[in-house]
């Protein structure tokens, strides 16, 4: 029987709701055995933004996850030197799981938009299987018109997730609390608490 793991990357900075919701209801919906989540080293997209040190986001996730049997954090990521790409995370876990796991690379709807865009696109597409994560009425049509393009030019597998919703984003959350303003509500109790204790985003 094939196995069916997801993989969900990020900065995770700091990591909130939203992104452990997406996390469980992929797991729930897509019948997958676990969710990894990789904080990323460096994200292609965002290497103009200095983020958090690695081990404090890392620890915030641990917190995150806490009680969920079926979240799991590695940071393989972390402990490679140079560009988070992608591809080259799913060429590692593929090779730790062997070829009779399925892996699920876990995006919101901006990303599964920009996927062709991404470093070896084509090889992502082509050999893993995508689960979607969208908001009701965000880029609807955008969405399902790509969701087909590449299905028709790869066979991508994709699968959309009703994934419950959260009106938080972590730039918001390192916004107010770089402002000495509460983070309450944004994030789990343990992680700010964290946040807290060890300074970050002032």
């Amino acid at each position: 029987m094939e196995r069916r793991i997801g993989i969900f990357g990020g900065s995770f900075d700091p990591v909130h709701p939203g992104h452990v919701g997406l996390a469980l209801d992929a797991a729930e919906q897509c019948g997958l055995e676990k969710v990894i989540l990789i904080p990323a080293r460096y994200q292609p997209f965002k290497l103009d933004r200095k983020a958090s040190h690695g081990s404090d986001r890392m620890q915030m996730l641990r917190l995150a996850a806490a009680g969920h049997e079926k979240l799991e954090i590695s940071d393989f990521e972390l402990r490679r030197e140079g560009v988070s790409y992608t591809y080259l995370t799913l060429r590692a876990m593929q090779k730790k799981y062997g070829s009779e796991t399925r892996l699920w690379f876990i995006v919101g709807t901006d990303s599964l938009l920009a996927l062709k865009t991404w470093k070896n696109a084509e090889e992502l597409l082509q050999r893993y299987s995508f689960i979607v994560g969208s908001r009701p009425g965000y880029r609807e049509d955008e969405l399902e018109e790509m969701m087909k393009e590449l299905k028709r030019e790869y066979g991508t597998r994709i699968a959309r997730v009703d994934n419950r919703q959260y009106d938080i984003s972590s730039t918001e959350i390192r916004k107010r609390i770089s402002e000495h303003r509460s983070a309450d509500g944004l994030v789990s109790g343990p992680v700010e608490r964290y946040i807290i204790r060890n300074g970050l985003y002032l």
